[in-house]
């Protein structure tokens, strides 16, 4: 009797089991919700992460896009730069070839024309040997005193001066007026110089009165030029006076020497003297860097 109040009492054990079969169920069922939560969290995490890397990727390609531009475009500049520069270059060569020939030519030329210079020089001193006047070897100039052609503060030719002249004149200008050496003078020159005595003016006035003297007597007949020549002296001749500008001195004292300043210079000048001048100074600044060369070596 006991034992069957016992039994309609008491539950059924599979009831039990029932219920903690679902409740573990649940809590398997709640743990993958959370587990799956998580990963979505997670997963919207590293999406988030992915897209701002992807952003910023993004705009990294896009700077290093422009960058590229930018270098392609400055590199077709120097590209167009440099084939311009390469034909400045050629050009400059060429502009070089043309002044190294038209410079070996010049020197050609001037090597011809100090050679005249030289001709001249030298034909003069042959005419000069046997005579007292002394021809200048660098200049081919000759040098008469005032004292032996004119009287104290005076422009008149003395007649001792005439004979004087008489005799030189033909033979220094019957060189410069020959067929070889006449097309290459421009001038001859005919200069009046005083001592320090007296006013620059009135030295200047008499400088330039003995000159023109000389001149004269160079341009008559009888100073033993021929015609032909005396024509051609007119359209050659120049008459300077110099008063006391060009003073000579004594070496040994250093001062002025009163008697040598007194005098009158007959000269030539080449018509290229003016270039010859030209073309030393580009010779020398042409030679200048290859002596600086030789030297560093």
């Amino acid at each position: 009797m006991r034992n069957k109040r016992k039994e309609v009492f008491e539950e059924p054990g599979y009831w039990q089991s029932y219920s903690d079969m679902m409740a573990a169920l649940l809590l398997i069922f709640i743990l993958l919700i959370a587990i799956t939560l998580f990963v979505y969290k997670q997963k919207r995490t590293d999406l988030e992460t992915a897209e701002m890397q992807l952003n910023t990727t993004r705009q990294e390609l896009e700077d290093s896009e422009s960058e590229l531009r930018n270098s392609m475009k400055e590199l077709e500049e120097a590209y167009a730069k440099a084939t311009m520069t390469e034909d400045e270059l050629a050009t400059a060569y060429q502009k070089i070839d043309e002044a190294q020939a038209e410079l070996d030519s010049t020197r050609s030329e001037l090597r011809d024309i100090v050679g005249i210079r030289t001709d001249i020089i030298g034909e003069l001193q042959k005419r000069f040997d046997n005579s007292s006047m002394k021809v200048d070897a660098q200049t081919g100039t000759i040098t008469f005193s005032s004292d032996v052609l004119f009287r104290y503060n005076s422009a008149l030719l003395t007649p001792e001066s005439k004979a004087t002249l008489q005799e030189i004149i033909p033979m220094y200008l019957g060189v410069l007026l020959q067929d070889g050496f006449r097309p290459y003078i421009s001038e001859i020159i005919i200069e009046g110089h005083t001592d320090t005595d007296g006013g620059y003016q009135s030295n200047m006035v008499l400088s330039t009165n003995r000159a023109d003297s000389v001149a004269q007597f160079c341009l008559e007949e009888e100073n033993g030029l021929s015609a032909d020549q005396i024509e051609q002296l007119q359209k050659m001749l120049t008459v300077n006076g110099r008063s006391y500008s060009v003073p000579i001195y004594d070496e040994a004292t250093g001062e002025v020497d009163m008697a040598a300043s007194r005098r009158v210079e007959i000269k030539f000048r080449l018509k290229e003297d003016e270039m010859i001048e030209k073309i030393t100074e580009i010779l020398e600044q042409k030679e200048e860097p290859a002596d600086s060369e030789g030297q560093e070596e």
